[in-house]
């Protein structure tokens, strides 16, 4: 666990949809900078990320088609002050004293960029309301 002094560490968990964690992620990264440590997975291994969440996210000006997204561990919760879960459920690794946020979205698969839009658009709200949450200033 990071210490006082230290940026806040966040970990996105979004089950069965790694590309949605990375999003989500990219966007922390983006709009934080340095202020906050950001780090995302998902249950399922997966070398890319979907060509429709990466396109939604280049009209905004964030790249991730290089990004891979990683599998949830234990050790990754543990090593995070904030986790939040996107649609997991119980399928989340629990820790005491852990703070979890969850996010429903629904999700658009196979549906195109245009379904994607909506979704980057209510996670980047989201994340700029975490930013002043967990790194004011």
């Amino acid at each position: 666990m990071s210490t006082p002094a230290s940026r806040p560490s966040v970990l996105f968990v979004c089950v069965h949809n790694a590309g949605r964690s990375q999003m989500a992620a990219a966007f922390l990264t983006h709009l934080a900078g340095d202020r906050v440590e950001v780090r995302s997975a998902g249950s399922a291994p997966a070398d890319t990320v979907n060509p429709t969440v990466v396109e939604a996210m280049s009209e905004v000006g964030i790249d991730i088609s290089a990004r891979a997204p990683k599998i949830l561990t234990a050790e990754a919760v543990q090593a995070s002050d904030v986790v939040i879960t996107m649609g997991c459920g119980d399928a989340c690794p629990v820790f005491p004293g852990k703070r979890y946020l969850d996010w429903q979205l629904d999700d658009p698969a196979g549906q195109g960029v245009e379904a994607v839009r909506p979704i980057r658009d209510a996670i980047e709200t989201r994340v700029r309301a975490l930013i002043s949450e967990v790194a004011p200033g």
